[in-house]
């Protein structure tokens, strides 16, 4: 064991220091954080549907989560129902399938309710548009507060689209 600590002091830190980039991306996140916690009083709690995507949003989303980005240690968190979330990240154009669900879920979701539609898929149903299984846009569904473009989208406008969400539950 006294080996292995003269080894860490020897080398000393490795990690590369975050880039521009990266420190936007924590500004972003502090900024989310502090908006969710003065008007809601709480940390942002965030409800991902897949209404039909390819899953490339999702991906992204998922980005979100991961040591670079690490939304949980500024309080934002990921929930796994409705009723315990304060916004919906909805991803890909809805298929007939996903309607009713998608429906259920905006109605399951307390208020004040925000809803942002992830991706170009979700706007304007990107590659998917006039197949047969498609219904349309996020907002032919459920009220829609912020569409975030891309194919897809990059993790840090995903962000910023929280951001501008949470800036409508101000004006709401």
């Amino acid at each position: 064991m006294p080996s292995l600590f003269k080894k860490i002091f020897k080398t000393g830190i490795v990690t590369e220091p975050l880039g521009p980039e990266e420190v936007e991306v924590v500004e972003l996140v502090k900024q989310i954080d502090a908006k969710s916690k003065r008007l809601l009083r709480r940390a942002l709690a965030i409800r991902e549907v897949d209404a039909g995507s390819c899953n490339g949003c999702e991906i992204e989303i998922t980005a979100l989560t991961s040591p670079v980005y690490d939304l949980e240690r500024f309080g934002i968190h990921f929930v796994a129902s409705p009723r315990h979330a304060d916004m919906l990240l909805v991803t890909g154009p809805v298929t007939r399938n996903m309607e009713v669900p998608l429906r259920k879920t905006y109605e399951a979701t307390p208020d004040p309710k925000l809803v942002v539609a992830v991706g170009d898929c979700a706007q304007t149903c990107g590659v998917f548009k006039g197949s047969y299984a498609v219904i349309g846009s996020v907002d032919k569904v459920v009220p829609v507060d912020v569409f975030v473009p891309g194919c897809p989208p990059e993790p840090a406008n995903i962000l910023r689209g929280i951001l501008a969400a949470l800036d409508r539950l101000r004006k709401k």
